[in-house]
């Protein structure tokens, strides 16, 4: 007797992936608009490495853009990198991005400039990157390692940004983001199992 798995309507990942991202970064987009429009200083609240206060920074650090451009920069490799996350498993999603964002963030603290304030979801963008390189291979599916070549063609450039070559840009925040993405690659991405046979 062989176990079924219940059928699942393909679209419905396809559209929750999409809604999920395109939701996540409609809400970086409504949180700079507001630190546009208001005196707020949401810029303010960034990462301060080593300090007790800079702790909550960890927090909202990646919800946080230094301007319009830096925010574009960061929006459509989030759409891109979400997507393919999101559309195998939402539950992922939620996953690597915690992965990323706590790693990368407390990477900074440590690390950083004592006198900077980091800010901006680069270190997601990274952690959904590695993840996805890794990911495939690590579940050594032929799909999923096509998706993981593909990324690196398109985005592997962007790992030159784990180096210290501009001291405007974080590549504490980086770097870390990478990490993140990859241990949630080996906590979280294993060999599929195959239903069992009776």
């Amino acid at each position: 007797m062989t176990a079924r798995t219940p059928e699942v309507d393909p679209t419905r990942h396809w559209v929750a992936a999409f809604v999920l991202n395109l939701g996540f970064v409609g809400l970086l987009w409504a949180i700079e608009i507001a630190d546009a429009v208001t005196p707020a200083a949401l810029d303010s609240y960034g990462i301060r490495p080593r300090s007790e206060d800079g702790l909550w920074g960890i927090l909202v650090a990646p919800l946080l853009h230094g301007g319009w451009g830096h925010l574009e920069g960061n929006s459509v490799p989030l759409l891109v990198l979400g997507f393919l996350v999101a559309v195998v498993s939402t539950a992922r999603w939620f996953i690597v991005m915690a992965w990323s964002w706590v790693v990368s963030g407390l990477g900074v603290w440590l690390l950083a400039p004592a006198a900077s304030v980091t800010i901006g979801a680069s270190g997601l963008v990274f952690g959904l990157l590695t993840y996805l390189l890794v990911a495939g291979f690590r579940e050594r599916s032929a799909t999923r390692i096509l998706v993981s070549v593909a990324v690196f063609i398109v985005y592997g450039g962007l790992l030159l940004g784990v180096l210290p070559t501009d001291a405007r840009v974080s590549w504490q925040g980086h770097l870390f983001g990478a990490v993140g993405g990859v241990l949630a690659a080996y906590a979280h991405a294993g060999r599929r199992r195959v239903p069992a046979r009776v």
